[in-house]
Protein backbone atom coordinates (compact mmCIF):
# COMPACT_ATOMS: atom_id res chain seq x y z
CA UNK A 1 0.00 0.00 0.00
CA UNK A 2 2.86 2.35 0.84
CA UNK A 3 4.36 1.81 -2.62
CA UNK A 4 1.02 2.58 -4.29
CA UNK A 5 0.54 5.66 -2.10
CA UNK A 6 4.07 6.80 -2.91
CA UNK A 7 3.45 6.43 -6.64
CA UNK A 8 0.17 8.30 -6.33
CA UNK A 9 1.89 11.13 -4.44
CA UNK A 10 4.66 11.37 -7.02
CA UNK A 11 2.10 11.41 -9.83
CA UNK A 12 0.19 14.23 -8.15
CA UNK A 13 3.38 16.23 -7.60
CA UNK A 14 4.44 15.68 -11.21
CA UNK A 15 1.08 16.88 -12.50
CA UNK A 16 1.30 19.86 -10.14
CA UNK A 17 4.73 20.79 -11.48
CA UNK A 18 3.56 20.41 -15.08
CA UNK A 19 0.56 22.65 -14.41
CA UNK A 20 2.85 25.31 -12.92
CA UNK A 21 5.16 25.21 -15.97
CA UNK A 22 2.20 25.38 -18.35
CA UNK A 23 0.70 28.29 -16.40
CA UNK A 24 4.00 30.18 -16.50
CA UNK A 25 4.51 29.53 -20.23
CA UNK A 26 0.97 30.55 -21.22
CA UNK A 27 1.02 33.73 -19.16
CA UNK A 28 4.46 34.65 -20.50
CA UNK A 29 3.29 33.86 -24.03
CA UNK A 30 0.44 36.37 -23.75
CA UNK A 31 2.81 38.89 -22.21
CA UNK A 32 5.33 38.24 -25.01
CA UNK A 33 2.67 38.73 -27.69
CA UNK A 34 1.79 42.07 -26.14
CA UNK A 35 5.50 42.90 -26.06
CA UNK A 36 5.73 42.06 -29.78
CA UNK A 37 2.86 44.46 -30.44
CA UNK A 38 4.67 47.16 -28.47
CA UNK A 39 7.97 46.53 -30.29
CA UNK A 40 6.32 46.46 -33.72
CA UNK A 41 4.27 49.56 -32.94
CA UNK A 42 7.53 51.45 -32.50
CA UNK A 43 9.02 49.93 -35.66
CA UNK A 44 5.92 50.68 -37.73
CA UNK A 45 5.73 54.22 -36.31
CA UNK A 46 9.35 54.78 -37.35
CA UNK A 47 8.67 53.47 -40.85
CA UNK A 48 5.58 55.69 -41.20
CA UNK A 49 7.50 58.77 -40.08
CA UNK A 50 10.46 58.05 -42.38
CA UNK A 51 8.14 57.55 -45.38
CA UNK A 52 6.79 61.07 -44.88
CA UNK A 53 7.91 63.37 -47.70
CA UNK A 54 9.18 66.90 -47.03
CA UNK A 55 9.30 68.68 -50.41
CA UNK A 56 11.54 71.61 -51.31
CA UNK A 57 10.46 73.47 -54.46
CA UNK A 58 13.34 75.03 -56.41
CA UNK A 59 13.57 78.22 -58.44
CA UNK A 60 13.41 77.61 -62.19
CA UNK A 61 16.57 79.62 -62.73
CA UNK A 62 18.62 77.49 -60.29
CA UNK A 63 21.59 75.89 -62.01
CA UNK A 64 21.99 72.13 -62.09
CA UNK A 65 25.32 72.38 -60.25
CA UNK A 66 23.77 74.43 -57.42
CA UNK A 67 20.88 71.98 -57.13
CA UNK A 68 23.20 68.97 -56.97
CA UNK A 69 25.38 70.64 -54.37
CA UNK A 70 22.33 71.51 -52.27
CA UNK A 71 21.03 67.93 -52.53
CA UNK A 72 24.43 66.53 -51.57
CA UNK A 73 24.63 68.84 -48.55
CA UNK A 74 21.20 67.62 -47.45
CA UNK A 75 22.26 63.98 -47.62
CA UNK A 76 25.24 64.71 -45.38
CA UNK A 77 23.09 66.19 -42.58
CA UNK A 78 22.24 63.97 -39.57
CA UNK A 79 18.48 64.46 -39.91
CA UNK A 80 18.03 63.36 -43.55
CA UNK A 81 17.51 59.69 -44.38
CA UNK A 82 17.30 60.06 -48.17
CA UNK A 83 16.57 62.59 -50.92
CA UNK A 84 15.15 62.35 -54.40
CA UNK A 85 15.41 64.95 -57.15
CA UNK A 86 12.17 65.34 -59.12
CA UNK A 87 12.33 67.41 -62.30
CA UNK A 88 9.27 69.36 -63.37
CA UNK A 89 8.92 67.06 -66.40
CA UNK A 90 8.76 64.00 -64.12
CA UNK A 91 6.27 65.79 -61.85
CA UNK A 92 4.13 66.68 -64.87
CA UNK A 93 4.14 63.06 -66.08
CA UNK A 94 3.05 61.82 -62.63
CA UNK A 95 0.31 64.44 -62.40
CA UNK A 96 -0.88 63.61 -65.92
CA UNK A 97 -1.17 59.95 -64.94
CA UNK A 98 -3.03 60.83 -61.76
CA UNK A 99 -5.46 63.23 -63.47
CA UNK A 100 -5.65 61.23 -66.69
CA UNK A 101 -5.52 64.53 -68.54
CA UNK A 102 -2.91 66.33 -70.64
CA UNK A 103 -2.86 69.64 -68.71
CA UNK A 104 0.48 70.87 -70.15
CA UNK A 105 -0.89 71.00 -73.70
CA UNK A 106 -4.05 72.66 -72.41
CA UNK A 107 -2.15 75.39 -70.53
CA UNK A 108 0.58 75.70 -73.11
CA UNK A 109 3.35 75.46 -70.51
CA UNK A 110 4.45 73.40 -67.53
CA UNK A 111 3.47 75.27 -64.31
CA UNK A 112 5.33 72.83 -62.05
CA UNK A 113 8.80 73.34 -60.59
CA UNK A 114 11.83 71.20 -60.00
CA UNK A 115 11.83 69.80 -56.49
CA UNK A 116 13.73 67.69 -53.99
CA UNK A 117 11.71 65.21 -51.93
CA UNK A 118 13.32 64.76 -48.52
CA UNK A 119 12.71 61.78 -46.23
CA UNK A 120 13.74 62.71 -42.72
CA UNK A 121 14.78 60.34 -39.94
CA UNK A 122 11.94 59.42 -37.60
CA UNK A 123 13.15 61.52 -34.64
CA UNK A 124 12.95 64.70 -36.70
CA UNK A 125 9.42 64.22 -38.03
CA UNK A 126 7.56 66.46 -35.61
CA UNK A 127 6.02 69.95 -35.95
CA UNK A 128 8.82 71.75 -34.08
CA UNK A 129 11.69 70.24 -36.07
CA UNK A 130 9.86 70.63 -39.38
CA UNK A 131 9.13 74.29 -38.71
CA UNK A 132 12.79 74.87 -37.92
CA UNK A 133 13.95 73.06 -41.07
CA UNK A 134 11.40 74.96 -43.16
CA UNK A 135 12.83 78.28 -41.99
CA UNK A 136 16.41 77.08 -42.60
CA UNK A 137 15.69 75.83 -46.12
CA UNK A 138 13.84 79.05 -46.99
CA UNK A 139 17.12 80.94 -46.52
CA UNK A 140 18.71 79.14 -49.48
CA UNK A 141 18.81 81.19 -52.69
CA UNK A 142 17.71 78.31 -54.91
CA UNK A 143 14.71 77.42 -52.72
CA UNK A 144 11.38 78.94 -53.66
CA UNK A 145 9.05 77.19 -51.24
CA UNK A 146 8.90 74.34 -48.73
CA UNK A 147 5.80 72.14 -48.88
CA UNK A 148 4.52 69.54 -46.42
CA UNK A 149 1.21 68.55 -44.85
CA UNK A 150 1.25 70.16 -41.39
CA UNK A 151 -2.17 68.84 -40.21
CA UNK A 152 -1.19 65.31 -41.28
CA UNK A 153 2.04 65.48 -39.28
CA UNK A 154 0.19 66.69 -36.19
CA UNK A 155 -2.48 64.00 -36.48
CA UNK A 156 0.09 61.27 -37.22
CA UNK A 157 2.20 62.10 -34.16
CA UNK A 158 -0.82 62.33 -31.89
CA UNK A 159 -2.12 58.95 -33.04
CA UNK A 160 1.29 57.30 -32.65
CA UNK A 161 1.67 58.69 -29.12
CA UNK A 162 -1.86 57.60 -28.21
CA UNK A 163 -1.35 54.05 -29.48
CA UNK A 164 2.07 53.76 -27.81
CA UNK A 165 0.63 54.95 -24.48
CA UNK A 166 -2.25 52.48 -24.74
CA UNK A 167 0.13 49.59 -25.45
CA UNK A 168 2.45 50.62 -22.62
CA UNK A 169 -0.39 50.79 -20.09
CA UNK A 170 -1.73 47.47 -21.36
CA UNK A 171 1.71 45.88 -21.01
CA UNK A 172 2.04 47.10 -17.40
CA UNK A 173 -1.44 45.83 -16.49
CA UNK A 174 -0.77 42.52 -18.18
CA UNK A 175 2.51 42.20 -16.27
CA UNK A 176 0.65 42.63 -12.98
CA UNK A 177 -1.93 40.05 -14.04
CA UNK A 178 0.87 37.69 -15.07
CA UNK A 179 2.49 38.01 -11.65
CA UNK A 180 -0.85 37.33 -9.96
CA UNK A 181 -1.62 34.23 -12.04
CA UNK A 182 1.84 32.71 -11.68
CA UNK A 183 1.81 33.48 -7.98
CA UNK A 184 -1.53 31.68 -7.57
CA UNK A 185 -0.28 28.57 -9.39
CA UNK A 186 2.91 28.43 -7.31
CA UNK A 187 1.04 28.98 -4.04
CA UNK A 188 -1.31 26.11 -4.84
CA UNK A 189 1.68 23.89 -5.62
CA UNK A 190 3.38 24.75 -2.32
CA UNK A 191 0.09 24.47 -0.40
CA UNK A 192 -0.11 20.81 -1.41
CA UNK A 193 3.28 20.26 0.28
CA UNK A 194 2.67 22.31 3.42
CA UNK A 195 2.68 19.22 5.67
CA UNK A 196 6.06 18.12 4.28
CA UNK A 197 7.44 21.60 4.99
CA UNK A 198 6.18 21.47 8.58
CA UNK A 199 7.53 17.93 9.06
CA UNK A 200 10.98 19.07 7.94
CA UNK A 201 10.80 21.92 10.45
CA UNK A 202 9.80 19.57 13.26
CA UNK A 203 12.82 17.33 12.66
CA UNK A 204 15.15 20.33 12.94
CA UNK A 205 15.69 21.45 9.32
CA UNK A 206 16.62 25.12 8.97
CA UNK A 207 14.61 27.54 6.84
CA UNK A 208 17.46 27.83 4.35
CA UNK A 209 17.69 24.05 4.01
CA UNK A 210 13.91 23.81 3.38
CA UNK A 211 13.88 26.68 0.90
CA UNK A 212 16.79 25.42 -1.21
CA UNK A 213 15.04 22.58 -3.12
CA UNK A 214 11.89 24.65 -3.61
CA UNK A 215 13.80 27.68 -4.92
CA UNK A 216 15.90 25.50 -7.23
CA UNK A 217 12.76 23.79 -8.53
CA UNK A 218 11.07 27.17 -9.07
CA UNK A 219 14.14 28.27 -11.06
CA UNK A 220 13.74 25.27 -13.36
CA UNK A 221 9.99 25.83 -13.68
CA UNK A 222 10.54 29.47 -14.61
CA UNK A 223 13.27 28.49 -17.08
CA UNK A 224 11.16 25.78 -18.75
CA UNK A 225 8.08 28.02 -18.88
CA UNK A 226 10.08 30.90 -20.36
CA UNK A 227 11.72 28.70 -23.01
CA UNK A 228 8.35 27.26 -24.02
CA UNK A 229 6.89 30.77 -24.29
CA UNK A 230 9.88 31.98 -26.36
CA UNK A 231 9.58 28.94 -28.63
CA UNK A 232 5.89 29.66 -29.21
CA UNK A 233 6.67 33.33 -29.92
CA UNK A 234 9.25 32.25 -32.54
CA UNK A 235 6.66 29.97 -34.14
CA UNK A 236 4.14 32.84 -34.21
CA UNK A 237 6.70 35.18 -35.81
CA UNK A 238 7.59 32.52 -38.39
CA UNK A 239 3.92 31.90 -39.22
CA UNK A 240 3.20 35.62 -39.63
CA UNK A 241 6.35 35.99 -41.73
CA UNK A 242 5.16 33.23 -44.07
CA UNK A 243 1.85 35.02 -44.64
CA UNK A 244 3.16 38.60 -44.58
CA UNK A 245 6.57 38.62 -46.35
CA UNK A 246 7.45 42.22 -45.42
CA UNK A 247 6.76 41.57 -41.72
CA UNK A 248 10.11 39.91 -40.99
CA UNK A 249 11.99 42.72 -42.75
CA UNK A 250 10.47 45.23 -40.32
CA UNK A 251 11.68 43.31 -37.27
CA UNK A 252 14.53 44.77 -35.25
CA UNK A 253 16.58 41.75 -34.17
CA UNK A 254 18.13 43.63 -31.25
CA UNK A 255 14.69 44.49 -29.87
CA UNK A 256 13.53 40.90 -30.36
CA UNK A 257 16.56 39.61 -28.45
CA UNK A 258 15.81 42.09 -25.65
CA UNK A 259 12.16 40.97 -25.63
CA UNK A 260 13.05 37.27 -25.47
CA UNK A 261 15.63 37.97 -22.79
CA UNK A 262 13.01 39.92 -20.84
CA UNK A 263 10.57 37.01 -21.05
CA UNK A 264 13.28 34.62 -19.84
CA UNK A 265 14.35 36.80 -16.92
CA UNK A 266 10.78 37.64 -15.96
CA UNK A 267 9.71 33.99 -15.95
CA UNK A 268 12.60 32.95 -13.70
CA UNK A 269 12.37 35.98 -11.41
CA UNK A 270 8.59 35.77 -10.90
CA UNK A 271 8.74 32.02 -10.27
CA UNK A 272 11.54 32.27 -7.73
CA UNK A 273 10.21 35.34 -5.91
CA UNK A 274 6.67 33.93 -5.67
CA UNK A 275 8.07 30.66 -4.32
CA UNK A 276 10.19 32.50 -1.76
CA UNK A 277 7.27 34.52 -0.37
CA UNK A 278 4.88 31.55 -0.41
CA UNK A 279 7.42 29.49 1.56
CA UNK A 280 7.90 32.35 3.98
CA UNK A 281 4.21 32.18 4.82
CA UNK A 282 4.09 28.42 5.42
CA UNK A 283 7.32 28.42 7.40
CA UNK A 284 5.68 30.77 9.89
CA UNK A 285 2.44 28.78 10.28
CA UNK A 286 1.81 26.68 13.36
CA UNK A 287 0.84 23.02 12.97
CA UNK A 288 -2.86 23.56 13.76
CA UNK A 289 -3.05 26.36 11.14
CA UNK A 290 -2.10 24.00 8.29
CA UNK A 291 -5.64 22.59 8.18
CA UNK A 292 -7.26 25.90 7.28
Amino acid sequence: MSVIADRYTKRRLRSSYISVVISISLVLLVLGIFGLLLVNAGTIAREVRENFSFTVLLNNDASEVAVRQFQKSLELTPYVKSTEYISKEEAAAELKEALDEEFVEFLGYNPLMNAIAIHLKADYVNPEQLSYLESEFAKEDIVREVVYDKPLIQMMNENIERISLFLLIGCILLSLIAVGLINSSIRLSIYSRRFLIKTMQLVGATKGFIRKPFIWRSFRHGLYGSLIAIGLLVVILYYIGQNIPDFLELQDMKLLVVLFGGVLVMGIFISMSCTFFALKKYLKLKTDQLYF
